[in-house]
């Protein structure tokens, strides 16, 4: 039963954690649509809100018996997928917490708007949350169209905003300090994750932390994710001696014959395919046709099983021309099940606490894995409130910064990311996979297998030769 699980998980986690864009349409994985209507909302906000930030005393939210937080993640239209168990995970993840206790008794209360990917709706609404609903923080802020329309207006407030969901260039940071170090972001940012490529794609091969790779090929999209992963990629090449040969692509381009067979005169031994699934597609299959054999290294956006799988049927990743890919959750070591496990009793309790069977594989989301995202984002607002209880201290938001930093948070299902110093990478902390060269022959389908657990980008890095 555990392997089986297993397996599921790591066809259904393949579809989590990217960064949502607006041309996404995510896959629909379950049709529950009590949770949907729980989520809309009677009252709507009104539209009018101030140009400029209010002034807050940074404990706003905070009551004897309550902690409010909120956000505004889309629970209707195409991105309903994602939005919906999302929230599910989250309220698992604070229903847990209340259950356990709360925060000196103090329970987690969610205050949610549905901003239907709209950027203008997204930003209407986070004004509203912070100063008519007057919450203490924001919580899984969702999604590239809101991220991108209220990151400026979030560092102006200073308000505590723990997990975006999304991946965006510009949400990483080293040093920041003040209102400009509020927020917290857990899944790969490009430019983070471009740091851990070319290590991975580096690293010693012999015991399977890396690819071994000499004579580092880069195949970037000149797109929002080709050019912070490529600016991560140059970022870490500062910490050796390192010559990267890089090709800079069109994200829209249906062939990118020109640039592989550049990097292949070149002698590069790896390559790095810094772009999403699409021209990731189009690398591979141009690599296919002029019979350029070396392993390629990608992001975690692309470690779907579907993509990957019908790159092998149509003979494009083969022995000789491997796909690796990184991965920030992993299930496939006893800490990482274990995690899983809770996470999933979690997400029951609340279930039931719902009216929602549990036990139908159409309206549970103990698989779902944006409801995992959900519930390692009520885990990272967690954290900040675990270390302020350890440290005996007042809840206001300055407070809540400061314990956010003063310890790393260890992610469900995944590494550590530590906050210190005003780091706002993301997390680095990442795996290792790969497609399979056959189909399960369990499922009939293809699957990611692990090369290397979770490992940190200086455990990584300490393996370059």
């Amino acid at each position: 039963m555990k392997r089986i699980i297993a397996l599921l998980l790591a066809v259904m986690l393949v579809f989590a954690f990217t960064a949502c864009k607006t041309n996404d349409t995510p896959p629909v994985e379950n049709n529950n649509e009590q949770e949907q209507n729980n989520n809309e909302q009677e009252n709507q906000p009104d539209n009018t809100t101030p140009d400029e930030p209010v002034e807050t005393d940074g404990v706003q939210g905070v009551s004897d018996t309550t902690i409010l937080v909120g956000n505004t993640a889309a629970t209707t239209g195409a991105f309903a997928a994602v939005g919906v168990p999302f929230n599910a995970g989250l309220e698992a993840a604070f229903l847990e917490f209340n259950n356990a206790g709360g925060f000196g008794g103090k329970n987690i209360e969610l205050k949610h708007y549905d901003d239907g990917f709209d950027a203008a709706q997204g930003m209407t609404y986070t004004k509203t949350l912070v100063e008519d609903d007057k919450v203490f923080a924001l919580v899984g802020h969702f999604g590239t169209n809101t991220v991108a329309a209220t990151m400026d207006y979030v560092k102006q407030t200073g308000i505590p905003t723990a997990y975006i969901v999304t991946g965006v260039s510009s949400l990483y940071g080293e040093g920041l300090q003040g209102k400009e170090a509020c927020y917290f972001p857990v899944q790969p940012i490009y430019n983070g994750e471009g740091r851990m490529l070319l290590a991975r794609a580096m690293a010693d091969s012999a015991n399977g932390v890396g690819l071994g790779g000499k004579n580092i090929g880069v195949l970037a999209t000149t797109d929002d994710a080709g050019s912070g992963m490529l600016a991560g990629i140059k970022r870490q090449a500062e910490e050796a001696n390192v010559q990267l040969t890089v090709q800079e692509v069109d994200a829209s381009a249906t062939d990118y014959t020109s640039a592989v067979s550049f990097l292949m005169a070149a002698g590069c031994d790896v390559v790095i395919a810094a772009m999403n699934q699409a021209p990731l597609a189009v690398a591979i299959s141009s690599m296919a046709g002029v019979e350029y054999n070396v392993p390629v290294i990608t992001s975690y956006v692309n470690a779907s099983a579907t993509t990957l799988g019908d790159l092998v049927t149509k003979g494009s990743i083969t022995e000789n021309r491997k796909v690796y890919s990184t991965a920030w959750l992993d299930t496939s070591t006893d800490a990482g099940m274990n995690d899983y496990l809770a996470f999933a009793d979690a997400m029951v309790a609340w279930e039931a606490a719902n009216g929602i069977d549990s036990t139908d594989a159409t309206k549970t989301y103990v698989l779902n894995s944006y409801a995992m995202a959900g519930y390692v984002a009520g885990k990272t607002f967690i954290h900040g409130l675990d270390q302020l209880a350890t440290e005996g201290k007042e809840l206001t938001w300055e407070n809540y910064i400061a314990a956010m930093e003063s310890a790393p948070l260890h992610v469900p299902m995944g590494g550590e990311i530590d906050f210190a110093g005003g780091d706002r990478l993301g997390i680095t902390a990442l795996a290792l996979n790969t497609i399979s060269l056959e189909p399960d022959e369990a499922t009939g389908v293809y699957a990611l297998q692990v090369v290397s657990p979770i490992m940190s980008l200086d455990e990584v890095w300490a393996n370059v030769k």
